[in-house]
């Protein structure tokens, strides 16, 4: 009889490796199956440590979990598209106070990369989803905040360890993550020298700029040299904002450093539920954080450069000042024209910060963020039959009531009838004149009945995708910047696009919190 015991192999393997996990039949061949069976067991053992070794998940390891996007609704019925839509609101439905806010950032993002991180309650693991949202956030970071820097670190062996330097190209922190990706989670975190090395990083950083460390955390303990709240105290002084994301539980010393390092904002310290929730919490660090004293809200002159792109002659050869690479394609310094390859980047020989303007108009939206839009209700839904940017159709409003006049025929036909039928006749009319064909309503917070999402500056109509898009993305409101008529009186002081207000008074004092 033939074993039933191997193992569940995967589509993606070739037809030489589907040769290693045929079993063969034990009672023919005598001792010769007996050897068959014994080699391809080694075979599929030596493939299980291979694909170990090489990062790839089993094929249980990839769960999914659809039924918590199903809604039931009042009738019975189960929904999954309203439940889905609603996630994408409860995103977008923010606060839109335009506060003071620091654009150049020195962020020090700490990865976690101890024991605790071999855990698979987030799948596939702790240590392989962390390695997946943090590259993921380098390339967000990088493109909301564009001339910003930031740095990487580890902690593992209760040591910290230098993952890449502080450096505002994303593509280094990327190709020093995947350097860094295989290797595994062991040892104990140490918060007192992962704080340390952020502190001694950001010690250099000017005045203008903030001084942010994010943590991902995953342990329910730290193995510190010495007194970590002699720490906290040298981070207060130097102005260091600290952010949590726990993985595991609630730590009692990861909420006193939050709450100490943000002038009591206890916020600043989350423990993440489940993969989506973690990915939630690890973005919204990409929102440049307040300023909260007016001392540091002092306006000050930062010199930068804005060089043109150039382009080598073909038969010489130039390379890069910052990497010492031959290229063909560059950006020269206004001040010494030295050569770098990448913008926004510090010039090697005079220090000058280069960048282009469309680097400054992208970390500007977060100073007059995009107002939110308001769901549109049946009853205003008639003006717009598709999606204003996309053009995608929207759901038909419900049928009006009928005409007067073909009312008082009906009544006259009715009158003329028995009065049962015309009894039952009245019953049809005040149903239908109810609303007979009214679609069902949801009880979702933030979503439209109609699927319409209403711009309160220029008021066309937007579907949900579009709604994301404008919000995420682009930071803008498609409609107000095709609104080329020059409108007068408050559309024109407060219309998004009007000199990159996005709906907010330009000349009104912005708010400073204190």
């Amino acid at each position: 009889m033939s074993d039933s015991d191997g193992e569940y192999v995967g589509g993606d393997l070739s037809d030489d490796d589907l040769l290693d996990h045929q079993v063969s039949d034990g009672g023919r061949g005598g001792k010769d199956g007996a050897n068959t069976r014994s080699g391809k067991s080694q075979g599929g053992r030596k493939q299980r440590r291979d694909r170990k070794k090489a990062g790839r998940s089993m094929a249980w390891e990839a769960v999914k979990r659809s039924w918590e996007e199903v809604v039931e609704g009042d009738d019975g019925s189960l929904t999954v598209g309203e439940r889905l839509e609603a996630e994408k609101r409860r995103r977008l439905l923010r606060d839109t106070t335009p506060l003071q806010r620091g654009i150049i950032r020195h962020l020090m993002l700490v990865l976690d990369m101890s024991f605790a991180m071999a855990e698979k309650d987030l799948m596939p693991t702790r240590h392989r989803l962390t390695w997946k949202l943090a590259r993921e956030f380098v390339r967000a970071y990088f493109e909301q905040n564009p001339i910003s820097q930031m740095g990487i670190i580890g902690m593992r062996d209760g040591i910290a360890v230098r993952i890449s330097d502080m450096s505002g190209n994303p593509t280094e922190h990327l190709e020093h993550l995947k350097k860094w990706e295989d290797l595994e989670p062991q040892g104990n975190p140490s918060l007192q020298n992962a704080l340390e090395m952020c502190r001694g990083a950001l010690f250099h950083a000017p005045s203008h700029g903030t001084r942010e460390v994010l943590f991902i955390y995953g342990a329910l303990l730290s193995s510190d040299p010495g007194d970590i709240r002699d720490t906290i105290s040298n981070l207060i002084v130097d102005r260091v904002r600290v952010t949590i994301v726990g993985l595991a539980a609630q730590v009692a010393i990861c909420e006193e450093i939050c709450s100490k390092t943000n002038a009591g904002d206890e916020t600043q310290y989350n423990v993440a539920i489940d993969e989506v929730h973690f990915r939630e919490l690890f973005l919204r660090t990409t929102t440049p954080p307040v300023t909260r004293t007016q001392a540091q809200s002092t306006a000050s002159l930062l010199m930068m450069g804005f060089p043109s792109r150039t382009l080598a002659p073909t038969d010489t050869i130039v390379y890069c000042a910052c990497h010492n690479l031959p290229t063909r394609e560059g950006y020269s310094c206004t001040r010494c024209l030295t050569r770098v390859c990448r913008l926004p980047a510090e010039c090697p020989g005079c220090g000058l910060t280069l960048i282009l303007s469309t680097h400054l108009a992208r970390s500007y939206h977060h100073l007059f963020p995009l107002r939110n839009w308001v769901e549109v209700p049946w009853t205003k839904a008639r003006k717009s039959k598709a999606c204003y940017s996309c053009l995608a159709p929207f759901p038909d409003p419900p049928k009006r009531k009928k005409d007067k006049d073909k009312d008082r025929e009906d009544e006259t036909e009715r009158r003329r009838a028995g009065e049962k039928e015309a009894s039952g006749r009245r019953g049809e009319e005040e149903v239908e004149g109810k609303g007979k064909t009214q679609p069902k309503t949801t009880e979702l917070p933030g979503v439209s009945e109609s699927g319409r999402y209403a711009c309160e500056v220029c008021g066309n109509h937007f579907c949900i995708d579009c709604d994301v898009f404008a919000h995420e993305v682009i930071h803008n409101c498609p409609g107000c910047q095709s609104d080329t008529r020059g409108q007068q009186g408050e559309a024109q002081a407060e219309g998004n696009g009007t000199a990159g207000t996005n709906g907010h008074h330009m000349n009104g004092a912005m708010e400073v919190d204190t």
